[in-house]
């Protein structure tokens, strides 16, 4: 009888200690009402999160080049002992990003895959850096959808002109992007750049 009431107080004690954080933590919030329930976590928003994390990455590491440095290539650098003889610029490193995600996303989402995209350099007319910052964007916008299509059960499916299954395509579009960012870094700290996920707050 004793061990029941001790459970008891104990509970009792548990239940009005977390009814006052409660009512603290709203509180601290300005006493403002309470924040609507958070969506239960699912494949498509996993996967969001993913495309998001890469997509802020790249397109601050694309702005963070200024535009008359945007078609520099260390081949220029002429370092000795290395060899970047025909490496991409950091322009088509962005543009190479941006097509990729159009083929990959494209696959999931069912979408024309743009003409002007063969080669994997996307379009040859792209030339300044607004004109490429904005088609990596653009890519980026075409992956959120396609992650928003994902579900526990068309993510093992074939995708539309392709032989992997969606989940794949969409998961290595993120490992792709974030292997050509690590290159976008490189050519940043070689023009004496600062990468800004590097910057701190």
């Amino acid at each position: 009888m004793k061990s029941m009431r001790v459970f008891f107080l104990f509970l009792l004690a548990f239940l009005v200690v977390s009814f006052a954080e409660t009512v603290l933590g709203q509180a601290s919030k300005g006493g403002h009402e309470a924040q609507p329930p958070q969506p239960a976590p699912s494949i498509a928003s996993a996967v969001d999160r993913e495309i998001s994390t890469i997509e802020k990455e790249i397109v601050e590491a694309a702005e963070a080049m200024p535009e008359d440095r945007f078609n520099f290539s260390p081949e220029a650098l002429h370092i000795p002992g290395s060899d970047y003889k025909g490496v991409r610029t950091f322009a088509l490193q962005v543009k190479h990003v941006a097509a990729s995600n159009y083929f990959l996303f494209s696959s999931i989402t069912g979408d024309q895959i743009p003409e002007d995209l063969k080669g994997g350099n996307g379009p040859a007319g792209l030339k300044s850096k607004a004109e490429i910052i904005q088609f990596l964007k653009d890519s980026f916008a075409l992956g959120h959808k396609a992650a928003a299509t994902l579900t526990t059960e068309n993510m093992l499916q074939t995708a539309e002109h392709s032989k992997s299954p969606r989940l794949h395509l969409a998961t290595f579009a993120v490992a792709h992007a974030f292997d050509h960012y690590g290159q976008m870094v490189e050519y940043l700290r070689m023009n004496g750049i600062v990468p800004p996920a590097s910057r701190g707050n």
